[in-house]
């Protein structure tokens, strides 16, 4: 076998595993597929899970009553920061799925960190300001990637086997996502998991509170309503 004809096999037994993302509001392509998180976990084999680096901490900022970045992916047993940078009260929570916790109330300028100790999605909200949300991803797989704008996913080199493949994004129903779940078999010819087409919703923006109750019509004199 020449040279050349080697370094083809190996280029592409090296290339990387991509998919693309189709995602639709009532019936018409979203201008931007960002912010969808594909993830493969080996079936049948045991896999080491990544560590998350002490020195990159990833943060989930509260700023002009958002967090920023809305989306958060971590290893299992990692941590996220949430730091308070607007110039009023904070309380975040989480009480569904994945990591329940409550921070309580903290103020401007002060921060809190969550460990996220199994894997799951965690929605994360504030009981105060019922339109910040956000959600942090705990995965214990290296396998993970997460969507550009035009709905491209470039996976790092994922070895031949079988996996489990999941997918998320916060506008898209549970039912959705389960059935765009699958297992697949990866060969080292393969370089495209296909396309998946995820239709975003509206009925998810509604929450509860901590308590589990509406949350309060906001007060225009009360300093945690403050507008940023």
């Amino acid at each position: 076998m020449s040279m050349l004809a080697l370094a083809a096999i190996c280029a592409h037994a090296q290339s990387p595993l991509r998919a693309h993302v189709d995602v639709t509001r009532n019936g018409h392509r979203v201008k931007d597929s960002s912010q969808v998180v594909i993830w493969l976990t080996p079936v049948g084999v045991p896999v080491q899970a990544p560590k998350q680096d002490p020195t990159k901490i990833p943060k989930l900022v509260q700023k002009d009553k958002s967090f920023h970045p809305p989306l958060v992916v971590i290893p299992v047993g990692g941590k996220v920061e949430f730091p308070n940078r607007d110039p009023f009260f904070h309380n975040v929570f989480s009480l569904f799925e994945g990591k329940r916790f409550d921070l309580g109330l903290y103020e401007s300028g002060t921060t809190r960190f969550v460990q996220f100790d199994k894997p799951g999605i965690s929605f994360i909200f504030c009981n105060i300001h019922a339109e910040m949300s956000a959600a942090v991803i705990a995965i214990a797989t290296p396998y993970y990637a997460i969507s550009n704008a035009k709905g491209e996913i470039t996976f790092p080199e994922v070895p031949p086997g079988r996996y489990d493949v999941q997918v998320f994004h916060s506008s898209v129903a549970p039912d959705t996502l389960r059935a765009a779940q699958r297992e697949v078999t990866l060969t080292s010819a393969d370089s495209s998991l296909g396309t998946f087409s995820l239709a975003e919703t509206d009925a998810l923006s509604a929450h509860k509170n901590k308590y589990g109750r509406d949350y309060d019509r906001p007060d225009p004199n009360s300093p945690a309503y403050a507008r940023p």
